[in-house]
């Protein structure tokens, strides 16, 4: 990477005792909801500054302001010291400010250095832009293949191609909009590691905004909490500790038991935690395991992909009723494809599937869900909700012929289905007529669990059922995910969040390239035993 220190503190740079980065009396409205009320906010070189808070408190919002994607109502914007308008994102490229954003902009079709390139000036240089894709990943430990195609990455490394496309352009202003939120821990411990040298040496300031309170006590030197639009609280990260920032997130206590998912905890995480956090156990599940014939059977699974690539390897797994099955294992090890083959998203190239003693067409449209199988998918914006149609329609738009004579939706009796699940389901909306994107995170994703949960099944697949959730979401996902299983439901959990899976399966697989690699009793599963079946090594 280039050295920018030169241009911050050389002769002729911005004063080092101005900030970088003043942000005063912003306000944002959208309609009748107010985004941002009164936000001020101050960064400063060499620095990290964590921003956080709930889905929705508009932390996002806050950063698209910086960046000139949204235009304030109110306020004022100064970088260095000097009063600035900025009217779109490439007025922000020009000050050095650049983003990774949250959720994708990636093109499919493209390869990854050509992502990268997208918005370059002038004549392209394809092999020096493939030698700095390959330079940037080394320094920040993002391992990637330049001519990979996008579409065919896995969320992690498609999160890997954003991070090296804010990084590309050098700025020494970065907006980090929930970086890690599809990298593993260790993936998150380097670049954090690698980007705190950088902004001590090169003088850069960052954001990072997140809801992660692990990550932020970890990462940032100062942090910013937003609830509600507003700004409830700033200080050094020096004097914050977990409970009162989960405090100041959601305004009540937080049961931290459940926030150990959103903490991201790992084996060497620092035991103060637990010391001063002494209700932060895990959940020990004690729901009985029905002694029944399995309700999902998969036996000999085989999915090959491009070139002959086995996706899934021989796989075979059997679901109990009332029991929660955890499938842990680094991203791309063939837990998205389970995922689809039990979303009627691939077809089987040898194996079966039987849901309750009945073989499924793997592959017909609709025969998962039709057989009992219900999918909360890994991405929700992807193949979860449609964020242009109203909530109402995306809680019904599974089983439409419940609101429909003859073809013809009866609005009425669609708005009231959706208002009894609205409220069975504590939705935070303005009404089933809301578009669905004006909603936060966690209340898209209580939609997508309304909805699964409405046509009773029998298995219940739940995919990264947290990610990008804030620790109140959290919560709420987790206590419904036990009820669900308690009422008889099995459920199928696949995360990469390790301390998310102790504290909610009862038994646990570890899948590696495409194989079940291991099988543990929740007694005999910890951190150390299945990051060892995790990388390959027998346990």
């Amino acid at each position: 990477m280039t050295n920018a220190a030169t241009s911050l503190t050389g002769t002729g740079g911005p004063d080092p005792s101005v900030p970088a980065v003043e942000l005063a009396g912003i306000t944002k409205r959208f309609g009748g909801i107010v985004a941002c009320d009164q936000v001020d906010l101050t960064l400063h070189r060499g620095r990290i500054h964590g921003i956080l808070g709930e889905n929705g408190a508009g932390k996002s919002t806050l950063m698209k302001m910086l960046i000139g994607l949204v235009l304030p109502d109110a306020g004022a914007i100064r970088i260095d010291g000097w009063p600035r308008t900025i009217h779109d994102p490439l007025a922000a490229a020009a000050l050095g400010i650049s983003m990774v954003h949250q959720h994708f902009s990636l093109v499919e079709q493209l390869s990854v250095w050509e992502n990268v390139a997208l918005g370059e000036v002038g004549r392209l240089n394809s092999s020096g832009m493939r030698d700095r894709v390959a330079a940037i990943s080394d320094e920040y430990g993002l391992e990637i293949n330049p001519d990979a195609r996008v579409g065919e990455l896995t969320a992690g490394l498609r999160q890997r191609v954003e991070i090296i496309k804010c990084l590309r352009r050098d700025p020494h202003i970065l907006v980090f909009d929930e970086p890690t939120s599809v990298l593993t821990p260790e993936e998150s411990e380097q670049l954090f590691g690698t980007l705190r040298e950088v902004v001590a040496a090169e003088g850069r300031a960052v954001v990072l905004v997140s809801h992660k309170l692990d990550e932020v006590l970890h990462a940032t030197d100062e942090v910013t909490i937003m609830r509600q639009g507003r700004v409830v609280d700033h200080r050094p990260i020096d004097t914050a500790d977990a409970r009162s920032m989960a405090r100041a997130m959601v305004g009540r206590e937080v049961l931290l038991r459940s926030e150990r998912a959103a903490l991201g905890l790992t084996a060497n995480h620092d035991a103060s935690h637990d010391e001063a956090d002494a209700d932060t156990q895990r959940h020990e599940p004690t729901q009985p395991v029905s002694a029944n014939a399995p309700v999902l059977r998969i036996t000999d699974a085989t999915v090959k992909g491009r070139g002959g690539t086995r996706l899934l390897d021989g796989v075979s797994l059997d679901l109990l009723s009332g029991e929660i099955v955890g499938v842990a294992g680094v991203e791309g090890n063939g837990q998205r494809t389970l995922g689809d083959l039990l979303s009627s998203l691939v077809s089987l190239d040898a194996g079966q599937v039987v849901v309750k003693d009945a073989q499924v067409a793997a592959g017909a449209p609709g025969a998962m869900a039709k057989a009992g199988v219900a999918v909360i998918p890994e991405d929700r914006h992807d193949s979860g909700v449609v964020l242009n149609m109203t909530v109402a329609e995306n809680l019904l738009m599974v089983d439409p012929h419940r609101v429909a004579h003859r073809g013809v939706m009866n609005k009425q009796h669609m708005n009231m289905l959706a208002n009894q699940m609205i409220e069975d389901f504590n939705i935070g909306c303005a009404g089933p007529d809301a578009p669905m994107w004006s909603l936060s995170g966690g209340n898209q994703q209580r939609v997508v669990l309304a909805r699964e949960l409405a046509a009773e099944p029998d298995v219940l697949v739940a995919a990264q059922p947290t990610r990008g959730l804030d620790v109140g979401a959290i919560e709420y996902m987790t206590d419904r995910l036990r009820q669900v299983a308690k009422d008889g439901v099995a459920v199928l959990l696949i995360s990469s969040e390790l301390d998310e899976i102790l504290d909610l399966a009862h038994r646990v697989v570890v899948m590696y390239r495409g194989r079940i690699a291991g099988e543990l009793s929740r007694t005999e599963a910890n951190l150390e035993t299945l990051g060892l079946l995790m990388g390959g090594s027998e346990a």
